[in-house]
C-alpha cells in the first residue's frame, strides 16, 4: 500500500532538499570494433557510440518531463581503450580520445569514461603508451575521461604503473596549465576498479556486461541532511543515540534507491538495452544545502575533520549501503559517501581553514567510499610524491578489499594556501599542503610489484 505521507515525502526531496538522478550512464561495449587499421578501429567506435547513444538524451528528457525527476547527466562508458586499441601507440591512442570526444558531443552527453587500462598485475605495450598519452588526450579534449586500475586485492600493487601515473598527473597538469591543471580532474587511479561505475571521472564498461547498458548514479546529500534535521528537531538530541541517526540514514536511502531503479529501468526498456544497476552514492556539488561536509556537521561533528570525523563517515557509509541493499536487488557501482573536496562547498570551507587535511582525509577514505577526491595540491609537487600519495590510498583499497582511488590536481603556479576554482560541479578549494615531499622518493623508485595481503590468516 502506497501512504500520502510517503508520496508527500519523495516529493520534497526533489523540490527542497536536492535530491536528483545525478547521471543515467550508458555503457557501450567495444570490443568488437578492435582492429589493427586506426582509421577502421576509429570509424567503428564512433558509428557504434553514436548508434547506441543517439536517443539517450531525448530518452532522458522525455522520463524528466513524465516523472517530474530532474536528470543532471547524460554519460557514456566505454570498454577500457588499452584493450581495444591493444597493439596501437600513443598518437593512434590520441586519435581514438580525439574520435571518442567527437562522438560524445555529436549524441550530447556531458562526458564519456573508458580511455583506460587496467595494469593492477603488469602493464602491456598500449597500456603503457595509453598513459604516456595522457597529457595530450585530456588536455586536448572537453569530454573523455580515463582511468587506471593499478592494484587489486588478489594481484597487490603495480608500483611500477604507479610511479608512471605519479609523473604523468604532474605532466597532464602542466599540458593543461592555462586551466589551472584542470585536466587531472578527468583522471582517477583505482584500486579494485568496479565493472559498473555509472560516476565520473572512473566510468567504464567492464567485461561481462551487456553489449549496452544502462547504469544509473542517485545522489541526495541534501535529503539525508535533512532527514536527520528533522529527527532531531523532533526527537531532540538528548533523546536519540548514533543507532536512531544510522536507521533514518538507511530509511532515507531506501527511498532514494527506489527511485533510482525506476528510472532504470525504465530509461533501458524505452533505448532497448539492459538494465544493470543503481549507484547510490551520496555524491555532492559545490551548492549549500548538496553536502557531504553537512551531513557530518548534522551528525554533531561541527568542524569537519576533528577527532570522530573517521567514525561518522564510516556510520554514514554503511547506513547507505544497508539502506540501499534492501531497496533494490540491483545495487553496484560504489554505492556509499563521496568525500570530493573542492565539489563539496563545506568540506573545502573546512580545507581552508585547517581542520580539513590531506592526511584526515586519507584516513577517512578508509571507511568510505572511493578515497583522495578531486585533492588540489601544490603545482611543484614531484612526480615521485604524487606517486607515494597514490601507493598509500591503494594499500588501503588493498588491504581492506574495497575500492579506493585518487583524483589529484597538482595546480600550476599554485602554492599550498592559495586557491583554486574550476567552476560548474568541480567547484573550488585551497591547495592544500603535502607533508614530507620527496621524503619516500627512493620507495617508489624500487618500483616492481607490492604483493597481494594473504588472506588465510585474517584477524
Amino acid at each position: 500500500m502506497i501512504r500520502t505521507d510517503a508520496i508527500f515525502n519523495t516529493i520534497r526531496m526533489f523540490q527542497e532538499e536536492h535530491l536528483d538522478v545525478r547521471t543515467v550512464t550508458l555503457g557501450v561495449d567495444l570490443q568488437d570494433c578492435s582492429s589493427p587499421v586506426g582509421q577502421h578501429l576509429r570509424d567503428k567506435v564512433h558509428a557504434k557510440i553514436v548508434g547506441h547513444a543517439g536517443g539517450l538524451v531525448r530518452a532522458s528528457a522525455e522520463i524528466e518531463r513524465r516523472f517530474g525527476i530532474p536528470i543532471v547527466n547524460r554519460r557514456i562508458a566505454v570498454s577500457p581503450i588499452a584493450t581495444v586499441a591493444a597493439g596501437h601507440g600513443t598518437a593512434e591512442l590520441v586519435r581514438i580520445a580525439m574520435t571518442l570526444d567527437r562522438a560524445a558531443g555529436e549524441v550530447g552527453v556531458d562526458l564519456l569514461g573508458g580511455y583506460s587500462a587496467l595494469v593492477h598485475k603488469h602493464s602491456t605495450p598500449t597500456a603503457r603508451a595509453l598513459i604516456d598519452s595522457l597529457p595530450e588526450a585530456l588536455a586536448g579534449t572537453e569530454r573523455v575521461c580515463a582511468s587506471c586500475n593499478v592494484a587489486s586485492t588478489r594481484a597487490g600493487i603495480n608500483m611500477d604503473a604507479v610511479l608512471h601515473l605519479g609523473r604523468t598527473v604532474r605532466a597532464i597538469a602542466e599540458a593543461d596549465a592555462a586551466r589551472h591543471g584542470f585536466a587531472c580532474a578527468k583522471l582517477v587511479v583505482f584500486a579494485n576498479m568496479p565493472d559498473d561505475n555509472p560516476f565520473m571521472a572512473g566510468a567504464v564498461h567492464g567485461q561481462g556486461e551487456a553489449d549496452a547498458v544502462i547504469n544509473i548514479g542517485v545522489s541526495g546529500p541534501g535529503v539525508v541532511t535533512r532527514a536527520l534535521q528533522r529527527l532531531i528537531e523532533d526527537a531532540g538530541p538528548a533523546n536519540l543515540t548514533l543507532a536512531d541517526i544510522a536507521e533514518e540514514i538507511k530509511i532515507t536511502a531506501f527511498r532514494v534507491t527506489r527511485v533510482g531503479e525506476l528510472i532504470g529501468r525504465e530509461l533501458a526498456q524505452r533505448l532497448g538495452v539492459a538494465f544493470g544497476i543503481v549507484d547510490l552514492s551520496l555524491a555532492p556539488t559545490p551548492k549549500v544545502g548538496d553536502s557531504i561536509g553537512e551531513i557530518l556537521q548534522t551528525m554533531g561533528v561541527i568542524d569537519v575533520g576533528a577527532p570522530g570525523s573517521t567514525a561518522a563517515i564510516a556510520l554514514l557509509n554503511d547506513a547507505v549501503k544497508k539502506g540501499g541493499a534492501f531497496a533494490s536487488s540491483s545495487i553496484g557501482g560504489l554505492s556509499g559517501a563521496f568525500i570530493p573536496v573542492m565539489e563539496d562547498a563545506t568540506l573545502a570551507r573546512a580545507a581552508a581553514d585547517g581542520s580539513l587535511t590531506l592526511d584526515k582525509l586519507e584516513a577517512m577514505t578508509s571507511v568510505c567510499s572511493v578515497g583522495l577526491d578531486m585533492i588540489a595540491i601544490p603545482g611543484d609537487t614531484p612526480g615521485e610524491t604524487i606517486a607515494g600519495i597514490i601507493a598509500d590510498e591503494m594499500a588501503i583499497g588493498v588491504t581492506n578489499n574495497k575500492t579506493t582511488a585518487t583524483r589529484l590536481i597538482p595546480v600550476p603556479g599554485r602554492a599550498a594556501g592559495e586557491h583554486v576554482r574550476f567552476g560548474g560541479l568541480f567547484g573550488e578549494s585551497v591547495v592544500l599542503p603535502v607533508r614530507g615531499v620527496d621524503g619516500s622518493s627512493q620507495f617508489v623508485r624500487f618500483g616492481g610489484r607490492i604483493p597481494a595481503p594473504i588472506q588465510s590468516l585474517r584477524n
